[in-house]
């Protein structure tokens, strides 16, 4: 049976996006961003990670601050990891592809939406399935 990785999200960043660059000169950027229950206002928001990579992800750096609104597409990832005693645990990531800007301009007119057209093969398909085609050593954070 096919299954299906897609996760949409509204919110905002609760820090500026962080910019690195892997090993092999790959930039990645970093964010979180944090997500209202719009039907239990109540509940505290949730706070997820973002990685955008390579020109997306200098786009984000560039014109995303903290408390930025923004709607962001991609795919969920789950990582494991080992800190810094040794214990080993999972990160829980959101990939993006698609990053839409919601905050409005000074004139009124609302930022234009970016997509990471270097995430899909000739085909028109994702490449890689894991942190964007990167091994898990070469991601920076």
């Amino acid at each position: 049976m096919p299954s299906f990785n897609r996760i949409i999200l509204v919110g905002n960043l609760t820090r500026d996006p962080e910019l690195r660059y892997t090993q092999s000169n790959k930039s990645v950027a970093k964010f979180c961003i944090a997500v209202n229950n719009p039907r239990n206002r109540e509940q505290a928001p949730m706070f997820i990670d973002v990685i955008a990579w390579d020109r997306l992800g200098e786009v984000c750096k560039e014109h995303l601050k903290k408390g930025s609104a923004v709607l962001v597409e991609g795919r969920l990832q789950i990582r494991p990891y080992e800190d810094r005693d040794g214990v080993k645990r999972k990160a829980v990531e959101v990939v993006i592809e698609n990053m839409q800007m919601l905050d409005r301009k000074a004139n009124g007119s609302s930022d234009q939406g970016h997509r990471d057209d270097a995430s899909q093969d000739s085909n028109g398909s994702e490449a890689g399935q894991t942190s964007g085609g990167f091994e898990d050593d070469e991601i920076p954070f």
